[in-house]
């Protein structure tokens, strides 16, 4: 492991925002966390970037996950629980447990980041979210100087959300997960209940599909939908989508009668973000160099030369116009550094 001073972190963010870290390691192994040179703070962990707003210079350490590795370490009658690395790629991931004849992350394909950071983020899509697949991880504590094994229940997962977040590890830097494992279910079903994938695969001629075709559609609809970072800087989704007081919700549909509305098992309900976005205006509008996407009124894009404190700013017109539009308010999804 080399320690390196002043590291350009522009590659790093896929908002490609600028900035530097005052010191920066690459972590290839569980091992290398154990290193007194990485104890100091402040500290980030730092995966694949892609859910990153860097307002500039970072005047710490920046620990960069790419421990690599994907296994099968057990199984049983009901699953097969299958292991990754921190640093694999989340979407090569998820293309190799299928090919292995292993479904159940299908919905989740093409969502950018790295392994480690998934239940970080408790990620989801297409009505999945990474913790109805998650078993255990392992994680490095640093103030422990120990690695730790957390379970689902541990976790405490919520929408978009667990315990790292709710902790502020993925903040302060005390928590490196170093590898995850999955519990991926032999009885598998298909989960098409998504009127976006059922449609997809509707126009394909597909009645009856297999994880990989769920897999394969969910990937062109993202690709007609979202930008590519590496041609249009971008953090993936911008904002929660919030969820309302059932009460709320219904005074907004009897006013804006096509506003999509998703009830949650509390009884709350979910509102789309990217529809009131669109609604308040600021589908493909900018502010600079930064707005939102054409195609996706949720995602915000760097047009170039952008800061981060070009997307906050941005970032806070959109809020205010949703807010002065619907009285409801947004809440960033992407880590601000």
């Amino acid at each position: 492991m080399i320690l390196r001073q002043a590291v350009d972190l522009r590659a790093l963010n896929t908002l490609a925002l600028p900035g530097s870290a005052a010191l920066f390691a690459r972590i290839d192994s569980a091992g290398q966390l154990a290193n007194p040179a990485l104890a100091q703070t402040p500290r980030f962990i730092l995966g694949a970037g892609s859910n990153l707003v860097l307002g500039g210079d970072f005047d710490g350490l920046v620990l960069h996950m790419a421990i690599p590795g994907r296994r099968l370490i057990d199984q049983d009658a009901d699953s097969w629980y299958v292991e990754a690395g921190a640093g694999e790629n989340w979407h090569d991931f998820v293309q190799w447990t299928l090919a292995q004849g292993w479904p159940g992350l299908e919905n989740l394909s093409l969502i950018p980041g790295t392994v480690g950071a998934a239940p970080i983020q408790n990620i989801g899509a297409y009505g999945l979210e990474v913790a109805e697949r998650f078993h255990a991880l392992t994680t490095w504590d640093f103030e422990k100087r120990a690695f730790l094994t957390v379970d689902r229940d541990n976790c405490h997962f919520a929408y978009r959300d667990s315990i790292f977040k709710q902790q502020g590890w993925h903040l302060s830097g005390r928590m490196a997960i170093t590898s995850v494992i999955f519990r991926l279910p032999k009885a598998w079903m298909p989960n098409t209940r998504y009127a976006d994938l059922a449609q997809e695969l509707a126009a394909l001629g597909v009645t009856s599909p297999t994880a990989r075709d769920i897999s394969q559609a969910i990937t062109a609809i993202r690709q007609r939908k979202l930008p590519d970072p590496a041609a249009t800087p971008n953090a993936g989704s911008f904002f929660h989508n919030p969820v309302v007081d059932r009460s709320i919700a219904e005074k907004l549909g009897a006013e804006f009668p096509n506003l999509p509305r998703y009830p949650q098992p509390d009884g709350r309900v979910k509102l789309a973000a990217g529809w009131l976005i669109e609604q308040a205006g600021w589908k493909g509008k900018n502010l600079g160099p930064v707005g939102m996407y054409e195609k996706q009124a949720l995602v915000l894009v760097n047009h170039g030369s952008a800061t981060g404190a070009d997307v906050r700013r941005a970032m806070a017109a959109v809020q205010a116009a949703v807010r002065e539009k619907f009285a409801v308010d947004l809440t960033p999804e992407p880590i601000f550094l």
